[in-house]
């Protein structure tokens, strides 16, 4: 239990120790890179690291991750109706064979192990721990029960081990989601579709479970802004109206009055691609013929939460009715109610404090990944906030390494992460990540699943003993 992850050359031993007996002296420069946060921005980052190698220059690259399993948002984040973008991990496995890339999941910075032991160690430290507390709304009532944030909603039906416990009420007939980007839709389309379209998913079994005693029939999803300054994409929207149990509905008009917001303000007549993709996408939503399904998930733009009503649980939202005037989002005063029993919110998230470092405005601050007067770095939402798709990452990570490579100077001759970690401690290396991945894919393979997720700590660690 002891033992820490292997790796095929000891990345550790100064390269001139090695490389003289083969005359090549001190050409080849290897410096040590730590990894915080195995998600795909970390993931991203060691290959953009893999990939900047060159006969002089080389890395040996610790990942480091508090769960025990790694994969970030792709595996606790992206909808379980949506396997196509999981794929993503076989980019994390392929980067994981490098010969000089070491896992260490279950080891918890600031618990486990200090930031400043880190950076003193190692020559570069990239931060890639995300974003992943829910932005507040500030409004009356948003902490009644009944009231959540997608922050915990989301990780709830992923399985992450963190929110197996949380307080999601599904015995009523209406919810409201509050946002309008992809994670709002994730959370409205998994509360409206009929459940037996997840029975085949990886979704967490104690979540499935509940949805499928759940009694919501009609989701709500709602934006402050007009349809064309929505940030779902164009794909998510588009695969709505093919929900089988549910009917999906948008309002043509507001499409319609939007489009010619967007043509007005276009710069010379041309919509931007974005906007103008989703906005296709949404008149096919609301075009398509409904079925007549008992379950509905309604878009509602324009309308600005005000204040949760309820006694001792949520019982109603109030929300304020904009409109746009000269390009600006304005309140016109009035307002409407919507009866539920269900707020959840998804308005973004903020990254969770860490000693060592400075945040601003929910995340690391930093001038364009690096932090200024630390061989410190940072990639994805820690850098730039909760924004963009996973694939972003990979773009984002590319130029900080970019810039990681350019500042490098001499490589230290220290110790590395082996020796900070206390003994007690079980690390999830390569192998036994491999060992947990495939103990869950056996076990969702007799009921047609990808895998059954396994949502305890400790049982996720049995799964991965020898």
């Amino acid at each position: 239990m002891g033992t820490f992850p292997p790796v095929n050359s000891n990345p550790y031993v100064h390269p001139s120790k090695n490389l003289k007996v083969l005359g090549m002296e001190e050409s080849l420069k290897r410096y040590k890179i730590a990894i915080v946060g195995a998600g795909p921005a970390g993931y991203f980052s060691a290959q953009a690291l893999q990939n900047s190698e060159t006969e002089e220059l080389s890395f040996a690259i610790d990942l480091i991750e508090r769960l025990p399993t790694p994969w970030g948002l792709v595996r606790s984040g992206v909808a379980p109706d949506h396997p196509k973008i999981k794929t993503v991990s076989k980019v994390f496995e392929k980067v994981a064979t490098h010969p000089n890339f070491r896992l260490f999941g279950n080891v918890e910075l600031g618990t486990d192990i200090k930031l400043a032991d880190l950076i003193e160690r190692y020559d570069v430290v990239i931060m890639c721990t995300g974003s992943s507390i829910g932005k507040k709304l500030g409004i009356p009532g948003e902490d009644l029960p009944g009231s959540i944030s997608a922050a915990e909603f989301v990780p709830w039906y992923n399985g992450h081990p963190d929110y197996v416990f949380a307080d999601v009420d599904l015995d009523t007939e209406v919810a409201v989601v509050i946002g309008a980007g992809n994670v709002a839709m994730d959370c409205g389309r998994i509360l409206a579709l009929n459940p037996v379209e997840l029975d085949a998913t990886d979704t967490a079994e104690h979540a499935l479970e509940k949805l499928h005693a759940s009694q919501i029939r009609k989701v709500y999803i709602t934006g402050r802004r007009g349809p064309e300054h929505a940030a779902f994409t164009a794909p998510e929207l588009r695969d709505l109206p093919k929900l089988e149990h549910t009917d999906v509905y948008m309002d043509a008009q507001a499409i319609e009055e939007a489009h010619s917001r967007a043509l007005a303000s276009a710069v010379d007549g041309e919509i931007e691609k974005e906007i103008r993709n989703n906005l296709e996408a949404m008149r096919i939503v609301a075009t398509t013929e409904k079925k007549g399904n008992e379950r509905s998930l309604e878009f509602r733009f324009l309308s600005a939460p005000k204040e949760i009503r309820g006694e001792f649980k949520v019982e109603e939202i109030v929300f304020g009715i904009n409109e746009i005037q000269d390009g600006k989002v304005v309140d016109t005063g009035e307002t409407y109610t919507i009866k539920c029993g269900l707020v959840i919110s998804a308005i973004g998230y903020e990254a969770l404090p860490i000693e060592g470092v400075t945040f601003e405005k929910g995340k690391i601050l930093n001038e364009e990944g690096r932090v200024p007067g630390t061989n410190i770095y940072t990639v994805g939402w820690a850098k730039r906030g909760p924004s963009g798709v996973i694939g972003t990452n990979k773009s984002d990570a590319s130029d900080v390494v970019k810039l990681v490579v350019e500042d490098l100077g001499e490589p230290k001759d220290s110790e590395d992460v082996t020796t900070l970690i206390d003994s007690e401690i079980v690390i999830v290396d390569q192998a036994y990540w491999e060992r947990i991945n495939a103990a869950e894919i056996a076990a969702g393979e007799p009921l047609g699943k990808p895998r059954i997720k396994e949502v305890s700590r400790f049982l996720l660690l049995s799964l991965g003993q020898n």
